[in-house]
C-alpha cells in the first residue's frame, strides 16, 4: 500500500513539473527572425545603382600629307617570254622614273606579277588569235602630296597604263585623336550636366567610360590607260581634301 501511495506521488509530481517548464519554453520558438516578401523587395530596390549614361563625339579635322597608289605595266605579246621581256622593260623604266622623282626605293613594293593566256575569239565564238598577257603593279607611297600631279604624269611616260585607288592618310594622327578624345569627354560631360539639372540630381562618380574612334580617308580612285604614248606635260590634277577623325565616348555617372 505504501509503494503505490509512493508511484503516485511520484507521477503527480512530475506533472507538476512538466506543467510548470512547458510555457517557459514557447518564447523560444517564437523569436525566430521571418522576412517578408515585401522586405526583401525594398533591400533590393535600395541595392540598385541610379546612374546616368551620356555620349559625346569629338571631330578634328586634316589635312593629307601622305598618299598610296597602285601603279602597273600591262603588256599582250604572242608568247609568254616576249610579254615578260617587254613587261620586264618597261616596269624598269617606270620605277627608275618613280625614284628620279622622289620616291624612295622602300616605298616602292610589288604587289602583283601575273600571267596568263588570252585568246581572242570571233562572232561565230570560235578562237581566232591567241596572246599572252602579263601585269606588274606596284604600290607606292607618296610622301611629297605638293609632286603627286607631277609623279603620276612621269609614271604614265615611263609605261605605267594602270593607275588604281589614289588614297589619302596623314602619316602621324596621335595629336588629332588625342584632341578629339577630349573634345568628346568635354561634350559628353556637358551633356551629362545639363540632363541632371534638368533631372533634379547630382552627378556622383564615373562608373565607366568607352569609346571608339574612326578616321575615315578620302579615297580618289581612277584608271590611267596610255603608257609610253601618252605625251601631254600637263600635271594630272590631283586634290587631296580633307580627312576627319571621329571619336565617340560613353560615359556613365552615379546620380544623387
Amino acid at each position: 500500500m505504501k509503494t503505490k501511495t509512493l508511484l503516485i506521488s511520484i507521477v503527480v509530481l512530475l506533472a507538476v513539473l512538466l506543467s510548470a517548464c512547458g510555457p517557459a519554453m514557447l518564447p523560444v520558438a517564437a523569436v525566430v527572425p521571418v522576412t517578408s516578401s515585401a522586405a526583401q523587395a525594398g533591400q533590393s530596390a535600395s541595392s540598385t545603382p541610379r546612374t546616368l549614361t551620356i555620349s559625346g563625339a569629338g571631330k578634328v579635322s586634316l589635312k593629307p600629307d601622305i598618299a598610296y597608289i597602285y601603279v602597273g605595266v600591262h603588256t599582250e605579246m604572242a608568247t609568254a617570254s616576249e610579254s615578260v621581256a617587254e613587261n620586264n622593260a618597261n616596269t624598269q623604266k617606270l620605277i627608275t622614273a618613280l625614284k628620279a622623282a622622289g620616291v624612295d626605293a622602300n616605298d616602292i613594293q610589288t604587289t602583283n606579277f601575273s600571267i596568263w593566256q588570252n585568246n581572242q575569239y570571233g562572232p561565230d565564238g570560235k578562237p581566232t588569235s591567241s596572246n599572252y598577257a602579263v601585269d606588274n603593279t606596284v604600290y607606292l607611297t607618296v610622301r611629297k602630296l605638293d609632286k603627286l600631279g607631277d609623279l603620276l604624269d612621269a609614271a604614265v611616260k615611263a609605261g605605267a597604263n594602270n593607275i588604281n585607288s589614289i588614297q589619302f592618310d596623314v602619316a602621324d594622327k596621335s595629336k588629332a585623336l588625342s584632341q578629339a578624345r577630349a573634345d568628346a569627354v568635354k561634350t559628353a560631360k556637358t551633356q551629362a550636366v545639363e540632363l541632371a539639372d534638368a533631372a533634379g540630381v547630382t552627378l556622383g562618380d564615373i562608373q565607366s567610360i568607352q569609346y571608339y574612334d574612326a578616321s575615315p580617308s578620302p579615297i580618289f580612285q581612277g584608271k590611267g590607260m596610255g603608257g609610253g604614248a601618252a605625251s601631254a606635260d600637263i600635271a594630272v590634277p590631283i586634290n587631296p581634301g580633307q580627312m576627319e577623325i571621329t571619336v565617340t565616348v560613353t560615359i556613365a555617372y552615379d546620380i544623387k
